[in-house]
């Protein structure tokens, strides 16, 4: 007769073979609640002090053919969870608790448009097609309730192939030789902890626009309502507007209509390939915050100049 041990592992043997890998149904159904998360709970009861008015925060809002449920917004944030850019069920629990919590438009991380675009190897990326099914499956849960769903479209320019947070990356996933801006050598390296970009071409910053492009097509494959530009935060798109990072003497540089060229093209580029009715929105920081020292800059006059274009 077995003893209790071997009995023991012999269970344990087949329960592993029974779990090799869970397989998960194409179809999935995801519960919607009674009532829709994010909706005014307070009293309507006419007869107390303003009870018969829906606060601001709780009220519908529409850009396009877009409608938010309320006015929460839940900004994007890094997770530093991916791998080769797909989304995982760390992003599917993380930004899914905030469309159960009630937010009415989720947006997801700086999702690299080109695997070099990513500022570390732990990013998410959008730059083939393999990388739309986990997205959309984050889509679905989300619509179900009754939230709406986008992502920023990003490429990290100087400030890529960084060590992420919290995540130990072997020395082989990086791309420290091949970190671009508008500009390159030692005096365009962002910080010590930063790479030596070098320069991009013209053919190569085109290859960047149609990149931003295709990313857009595939967030639309997904089922995004939104995307958004990442213009913001010194990564590749502010480098370009900035004349403290964009040195360049041929079209994409010099006057502030060129340093503006590759944001204006991009942005031609994404409203080209999503969907019509539903809104493109654009991040952008208004200042390097350096107009203390004596040297041309970003500011917010230039901000409002292309805002204007």
């Amino acid at each position: 007769m077995p003893s209790t041990q071997e009995l023991a592992a012999q269970a344990s043997s087949q329960l592993q073979a029974k779990n090799v890998r869970i397989q998960y149904p194409e179809e999935r159904h995801f519960i919607t609640q009674p009532t829709a998360p994010g909706t005014y709970l307070g009293p309507l009861d006419a007869s107390l002090p303003n009870a018969d008015k829906v606060p601001l925060l709780f009220k519908p809002f529409t850009v396009k053919d877009l409608t938010l449920a309320n006015r929460a917004v839940v900004a994007p944030m890094c997770m530093f969870s991916s791998v080769d850019g797909f989304f995982t069920d760390y992003h599917l629990v993380h930004l899914g608790s905030f469309a159960i919590s009630g937010a009415g438009l989720v947006l997801a991380e700086a999702t690299g448009v080109l695997p070099e675009g990513r500022i570390s190897p732990s990013d998410t990326g959008i730059w083939k097609d393999e990388q739309i099914v986990g997205l959309k499956r984050i889509a679905d849960f989300i619509h179900a309730q009754g939230s709406k769903f986008g992502m920023q479209l990003a490429h990290a320019g100087r400030k890529a192939s960084v060590k992420p947070l919290y995540d130990d990356v072997p020395e082989s996933e990086f791309w420290k030789d091949n970190v671009v801006g508008p500009s390159g050598g030692n005096d365009f390296q962002w910080d010590a902890d930063h790479n030596v970009p070098r320069e991009l071409s013209i053919e190569e910053i085109q290859e960047r626009v149609k990149a931003f492009g295709a990313a857009a097509a595939r967030a639309a494959k997904a089922g995004l309502d939104t995307v958004e530009i990442h213009g913001a935060h010194g990564y590749l798109i502010h480098q370009f507007l900035s004349p403290v990072s964009n040195h360049r003497t041929d079209r994409y540089g010099g006057s502030l209509e060129n340093r503006a060229r590759f944001l204006l093209e991009v942005v031609r580029e994404v409203r080209a390939n999503f969907p019509a009715e539903k809104p493109i929105f654009l991040r952008v920081s208004a200042t390097d915050y350096i107009e203390h020292l004596d040297e041309p800059s970003w500011d917010i006059e230039q901000t409002i100049q292309i805002a204007k274009w």
